[in-house]
Parts: C-alpha cells; sequence; structure tokens
C-alpha cells in the first residue's frame, strides 16, 4: 500500500479578508477582499496531496454550512475524510486578516473540530510507510488532547510521526508534551515557533535542544522564512536556502513547506532534497493570495527547473 498522510489537526473555514493595516480598538477599516476558503490543517492536507501523498482527514467536522464547505474543499482535493459529520456543532471559523506587509492575524472560534475521542479512530490501522501528523492546536482543546494522545500511544513506533507545534505551545515540560515527544521522528516549526518553544537565545542552539528533546534519530526541520530552512539530526546540521520572490501574502506558507516535505520524504527523496522542494513551495504560495496556495507536482518541478542554481 502506498504511503499515506493521516492528519490528525483541525480543518477549519477561513473568512480572509485583505486589509492595509489593521484596525486599533474601536476603529473601523476597509477590506479589499474577502472571502471563504477551507483553512487551518486543510492546508497542509492539500500540499502533500497535491504532490502525490495520499491524505486522510482524521479529525472531527460539523453538521452545518461551514462543515458542508470543509468536506467539499476536501472532497476537490482527493482528500479522504475518515469520520462522519458530528451532529451537534458545526465546523470552526477563523477570521485570517492580511495586511500590506503580508503578516496575517488570525481570531479563531473553536467548533466541531475541537473534540476527538480515541474511539473516534478505532479500526485505523497505520501503515508503517503512513506518516501520522499532530498539530500543537490539537493539544490546546481540552475535549481532544487526552483522546489524541491515547491513539497515538497505540501507534507508537508502528509508522512515523510529524509534529507542528504551531504558535501557541511553548511550554515543552507539560505532561502532555512529555508523552508525544517520546514519539515524533519530524519536527516542523518556523523559527519563531523554536525559539519559543526552547527558549534559546538563538537558532542554533535552538536546534541543539530540540535534538536532545526528541527521540535518537528524529529529524529537526525549522522554517526560517526568506532564507529557506535548517535541518538538524544528532550532530549534524544544514541550512538549505530559499528562493528570493515578491511576497504578498504569507497565509498557508509553513504549511504548503510541511505538506511538500511530507510528501517528499514518503516518495522516496532524501532530506536535503525534501527540503529544497519545500522551500520552493512557500516560495510559490507567498506569491499568492489565500490559505491553500502550494503548486501541484508538475508547477513545483517547472519552478525548480527554472531556479536550478539560483537560489537565495
Amino acid at each position: 500500500m502506498p504511503a499515506r498522510l493521516l492528519y490528525t489537526g483541525q480543518v477549519v473555514i477561513d473568512l480572509v479578508m485583505a486589509v492595509d493595516a489593521l484596525p486599533t480598538a474601536g476603529q473601523d477599516v476597509l477590506a479589499r477582499s474577502a472571502s471563504f476558503e477551507a483553512g487551518g490543517g486543510f492546508n497542509v492536507m492539500a500540499a502533500a496531496a497535491r504532490n502525490g501523498l495520499a491524505t486522510c482527514y482524521l479529525g472531527r467536522h460539523g453538521s452545518g454550512r461551514f462543515g458542508e464547505l470543509a468536506r467539499q474543499a476536501m472532497a476537490e482535493e482527493g482528500i479522504e475524510v475518515f469520520l462522519s459529520a458530528s451532529s451537534e456543532q458545526d465546523t470552526g471559523l477563523s477570521v485570517a486578516l492580511t495586511d500590506a506587509s503580508a503578516e496575517r492575524s488570525f481570531i479563531s472560534q473553536v467548533g466541531a473540530e475541537g473534540g476527538l475521542a480515541a474511539a473516534d479512530l478505532v479500526g485505523l490501522v497505520p501503515a508503517a510507510d503512513d506518516w501520522i501528523m499532530v498539530s500543537g492546536y490539537s493539544l490546546l482543546h481540552p475535549g481532544k488532547a487526552q483522546g489524541l494522545l491515547d491513539w497515538l500511544a497505540l501507534q507508537a513506533g508502528r509508522c512515523f510521526l510529524a509534529f507542528d507545534p504551531g504558535p501557541l505551545v511553548s511550554a515543552p515540560d507539560a505532561p502532555m508534551m512529555g508523552r508525544l515527544l517520546p514519539w515524533v521522528t519530524l519536527w516542523s516549526s518556523n523559527r519563531d515557533e523554536a525559539l519559543r518553544f526552547t527558549a534559546a537565545a538563538s537558532l542554533e542552539q535552538a536546534l541543539q535542544m530540540l535534538v536532545e528533546r526528541l527521540p535518537s534519530g528524529a529529524l529537526v526541520v525549522v522554517r526560517d522564512g526568506a532564507a529557506g530552512c535548517w535541518l538538524a539530526r544528532g550532530a549534524w546540521c544544514e541550512q538549505v536556502a530559499g528562493f528570493a520572490v515578491q511576497a504578498i501574502d504569507s497565509n498557508g506558507a509553513g504549511d504548503a513547506h510541511t505538506g511538500v516535505m511530507l510528501a517528499a520524504l514518503a516518495s522516496g527523496s532524501n532530506e536535503v532534497d525534501a527540503a529544497r522542494q519545500a522551500n520552493a513551495a512557500a516560495a510559490v504560495a507567498v506569491t499568492r493570495h489565500g490559505p491553500a496556495t502550494c503548486p501541484a507536482s508538475e508547477e513545483l518541478r517547472a519552478f525548480l527547473a527554472g531556479r536550478q542554481g539560483c537560489s537565495g
């Protein structure tokens, strides 16, 4: 059976609005554009699916308008949905504001995706080549974290496990992290998240501290914006250069990077080549408006061919 991405995070609906600047308290501003888009964990899954990795969503999803939008978006990307729609809640909503600097800010409301029980996933047995992905946001939902960790405990050592802490997880000594970190085979975060999680004074120190916290042989991937990303495993550390582009919207770029990184590794690419593909995907993504702007494999190959020897 081909490798799969089994995604345990949250799919939400983004109300995406482009503004010149965020309003101050009591102020009103006009958006240049607004649209409803599937977001959250959908972005990672779409990136992986577009680049050849069979993908299955293991999270809950709602029965209302937003749940329908989420399922429609996943169906269009060929993403399998494991669970039936929750009858009591709709899928959550996130207002994503992108300003003139391409930086984004979010206001989120949690829906059905904020809950999960280990019993929800009974009968799902990962294969040895599968990747389970865990989002740090999942660990912040009281109705989901325990059930997810209980199910993951049953899968420990059975397949690969990727973890993206996100911007809100910053307590490495918390009991939940104590359970999760020994199972992680790939860490994926941006620079700020790595520094916050480790409380390190430098990125070099953060990389080393992450290597020491994770199991022997685990791969640490830290995204560094336009500079590309850093890879670390054991005593080895290497920067993989990014690609110079004109960024207009950073929303979803990290998700594109993660999804393509996993797809490339699952297809047999080595770490450095996978990271170069992921850097290219993120570079293309920031040149487009919207959260799920990762290129498909054919476009990604064309981009890399055109940039051969011209990274920076």
